[in-house]
């Protein structure tokens, strides 16, 4: 069975850096695509980041570019969001998602999805 297990959401100071990790059981994180998506108040889910199973290739939407990184430990089988700079504006509820057939970055092309986390940054 396909699973993921979020954490490390909380509360920061704008200017902070957050780390979140999302544990995944029942595939090897290398074999999937990996997304991940966040949901601010108010607003549509969005993509933060997506790492392509195979090449590893990365990418990230242009409000996180340059803050955000996101990375794989297939030894952990685990992925990561590192968060640097944070701004009140990335406060929001965070997703990891996985699939092995995604080819966008979007959330309906992901099958299997974390709890969420939320992620506060205060002002």
């Amino acid at each position: 069975e396909v699973q993921l297990v979020g954490s490390g959401g909380g509360l920061v100071q704008a200017g902070g850096s957050m780390r979140l990790s999302c544990a995944a059981s029942g595939f090897t994180v290398d074999d999937y695509n990996i997304g991940w998506f966040r949901q601010a108040p108010g607003k549509e889910p969005e993509a933060v980041s997506c790492i392509r199973s195979g090449d590893g290739s990365t990418n990230y939407a242009d409000s996180v570019k340059g803050r955000f990184t996101a990375s794989s430990d297939n030894a952990k089988n685990t992925v990561y969001l590192q968060m640097n700079s944070l701004k009140p504006e990335d406060t929001a509820v965070y997703y990891c998602a996985a699939d092995p057939y995604a080819s966008r970055c979007e959330l309906y092309d992901y099958q299997y999805w974390g709890q969420g986390t939320l992620v506060t940054v205060s002002s």
